[in-house]
C-alpha cells in the first residue's frame, strides 16, 4: 500500500464542500464584515497598549517606543495582508491552521495549529494578569487593597536570576475574570458578539478621552532623548532597544489573525473576513502610534515598568483629573475583558477545527445541538487559561506569546507564495500586492524579529513544539481524518491521491 507523506494536504477544490457538510451540525454564522472588525479591534487593543507599551518603554526602549510601533505594524500589515489573500479564497475555520493543512501539509498544519494554541492560550492568560493589576488600581481608588499574595503569580523570571518562587500564592482575579468569560463564550458567539461590540465602542472612546487629556498635559522634556543611549547590553535601549521594544510590542498588534479563524461563523466569508482583518489593523494602528506618544509625554517611560502604565500616567496628571481617570481606568478593564474574551472563542475554534480533522480528540469538533457551540473545546480552553493566568507572571507570556505569532506569521506568508503556484486558478476575492516581494518581505521580518527575542524565550519554544511533536507522531498521525480516508482509497486501488 502507498505510505501516506506527512505532507498530505487538503485540497482547495474540495474545502467549500466541507463549508456545507452537515451544516445542522455546524456552528451558525451571525457575523458580517463590521462584527468581524469589531471582532479584530476587540482582540487587537488590550493589553499590548495598556500594558505590554510601558514595560517596553521602560527596559527597552524609552520614548522611542513610537518608532517600535511603526516597526511592528509594518511587519503586521505584510502578515494581514498575506491573511486576506489566504481567508477570501480558503474559509475553514481554523484561520492560519486550515491555510497550512491546503498550501503546505498536514505536518506543517500541526505546527502552526500548535503554535496558535500557544499564542491565543497564553496572550488570553497574559491580558487578564494585566487585567488584574488594573482591577487593583480600580479598587484602591476607592481604598480597597487586595493582598499581593492573591494578585500575583507564584512564580517569577528574570534574565539575571532565573525562575524563582514570588511568594505569592495565585493570581486570583485573573483567573476568576478567565472563568467568568468562559461561561459566555460556552453559551455560544452570538452572546460574546454582542458583549464585545459594547466594549469595542467602549475601548475606543477610552483610547480618545486619554489623549485628548493626555495631550494638555505633556511634557515634552520627557521625550528627551528620545532614544536613550544603550547600557552597553544589546536591546537596553538605543537602535538595538527599539527593535527589541518592536519585538516585544508586536504582542500589541495580536490579534487581526483571529479573524480568520471565524471562518463558520461568518456570512460570506470570503468577502468579509478580509475587510475585517484589514479594518480592524488599520483602525488599531493609528490608535497605537498616538498613545504611544502621548503616554511617555506624560510620565517619564522610567516609571512606566508597572502592569498598568495608563493608570500611572493618568495619576500622574494630579487629583483634579481622578474622575477621568476613574472613568478611563473602568474602561481598560471593559477592553481588557474582551481581549480575554475573543481569545477563549478564538483558540475554542482552532480546537474545533483539529478536533474535527482527527489530530486531536474528536470530542473537541462536536458542537451542542442546541448551542450550536463546541461546548467540550470551549471549557477545556478555559481550564487551562484559567491555570496559565494564575501561575505565570506577564513578562514571560507576552513574549513567549509574540514569539509564536511571529512564527505563525512567516508560515502564512509562506502559504500565499506556494498558493499561487500551485493553485493560480482558484478565485481570490482579495489579492496580495507585488508578490513575490511582499510575502518574502513578510517571511524576513518576522524571522529578523523572532531572532532578537532572548534565549530563554527560544527554549520555551523549543520546548513547546517537541511536546507537540510528540503528540503529533505519538495519537494525530493515527486518527488524522484525512489519512483515513486516503488509507481507505489506497485500500481499493493503489492509485494517487486526491489531495
Amino acid at each position: 500500500m502507498k505510505k501516506i507523506s506527512l505532507f498530505v494536504r487538503k485540497s482547495v477544490n474540495d474545502q467549500f464542500d466541507e463549508l456545507e457538510e452537515n451544516e445542522p451540525k455546524n456552528l451558525k454564522r451571525h457575523l458580517k464584515a463590521g462584527s468581524l472588525t469589531a471582532v479584530g479591534i476587540g482582540a487587537i487593543i488590550g493589553a499590548g497598549i495598556f500594558v505590554i507599551s510601558g514595560q517596553a518603554a521602560a527596559l527597552y526602549a524609552g520614548p522611542g517606543i513610537f518608532i517600535s510601533f511603526l516597526i511592528a505594524g509594518f511587519v503586521c500589515v505584510l502578515a494581514a495582508l498575506c491573511y486576506a489573500e489566504l481567508a477570501s479564497m480558503i474559509a475553514l475555520p481554523g484561520g492560519a491552521y486550515s491555510y497550512s493543512y491546503v498550501a503546505l501539509g498536514e505536518l506543517p498544519a500541526w505546527v502552526v495549529g500548535w503554535a496558535m494554541s500557544a499564542q491565543y492560550l497564553f496572550l488570553g492568560s497574559t491580558v487578564s494578569v494585566g487585567w488584574s493589576g488594573y482591577f487593583a488600581s480600580f479598587l484602591q481608588d476607592f481604598g480597597i487593597t487586595i493582598s499581593q499574595k492573591f494578585m500575583n503569580a507564584p512564580f517569577m523570571y528574570s534574565s539575571s536570576a532565573g525562575w524563582q518562587w514570588s511568594g505569592s500564592v495565585l493570581n486570583i482575579p485573573a483567573m476568576c475574570l478567565i472563568l467568568l468569560l468562559g461561561l459566555l463564550v460556552t453559551i455560544g458567539i452570538k452572546a460574546a458578539n454582542y458583549i464585545n461590540f459594547i466594549m469595542v465602542i467602549i475601548k475606543l472612546s477610552t483610547v480618545a478621552l486619554f489623549v485628548a487629556v493626555g495631550v494638555f498635559n505633556l511634557h515634552p522634556e520627557n521625550w528627551f532623548p528620545f532614544i536613550p543611549a544603550n547600557t552597553g547590553v544589546f536591546g537596553e535601549f538605543g537602535w538595538s532597544g527599539i527593535f527589541r521594544g518592536a519585538g516585544l510590542v508586536f504582542f500589541a498588534y495580536i490579534g487581526f489573525d483571529a479573524v480568520s479563524t471565524l471562518g463558520k461563523d461568518a456570512i460570506d466569508p470570503q468577502k468579509n473576513l478580509p475587510k475585517g482583518i484589514l479594518s480592524s489593523l488599520a483602525i488599531c494602528s493609528i490608535a497605537y502610534v498616538v498613545v504611544a506618544l502621548v503616554l511617555t509625554g506624560v510620565v517619564n517611560y522610567s516609571l512606566l515598568n508597572v502592569p498598568d502604565p495608563m493608570a500611572v500616567a493618568l495619576n500622574a496628571m494630579g487629583p483634579n483629573f481622578f474622575w477621568i481617570a476613574f472613568m478611563i481606568k473602568l474602561a481598560i478593564l471593559a477592553g481588557l475583558t474582551s481581549v480575554v474574551m475573543i481569545n477563549l472563542l478564538t483558540q475554542s475554534r482552532i480546537f474545533y477545527a483539529m478536533g474535527r480533522d482527527g489530530l486531536i480528540s474528536h470530542a473537541f469538533g462536536d458542537v451542542h445541538a442546541r448551542l450550536r457551540s463546541p461546548v467540550f473545546s470551549s471549557v477545556v480552553t478555559t481550564i487551562i487559561m484559567c491555570v496559565v493566568s494564575g501561575l505565570f507572571p506577564i513578562n514571560i507570556l507576552g513574549e513567549f506569546c509574540s514569539m509564536t505569532t511571529l512564527l505563525i506569521f512567516a508560515i502564512a506568508c509562506l502559504g500565499v507564495l506556494v498558493l499561487r503556484k500551485t493553485h493560480p486558478e482558484v478565485k481570490r476575492t482579495f489579492r496580495v500586492p507585488l508578490v513575490p516581494y511582499i510575502p518574502i518581505l513578510g517571511i524576513l521580518t518576522c524571522v529578523g524579529q523572532m531572532c532578537l527575542f532572548p534565549v530563554v524565550t527560544w527554549i520555551q519554544l523549543s520546548l513547546w513544539l517537541l511536546v507537540g511533536f510528540g503528540i503529533y507522531f505519538g495519537f494525530s498521525i493515527k486518527n488524522s481524518r484525512l489519512r483515513k480516508h486516503l488509507t481507505k482509497i489506497h485500500a481499493k486501488k493503489d492509485t494517487g491521491a486526491l489531495y
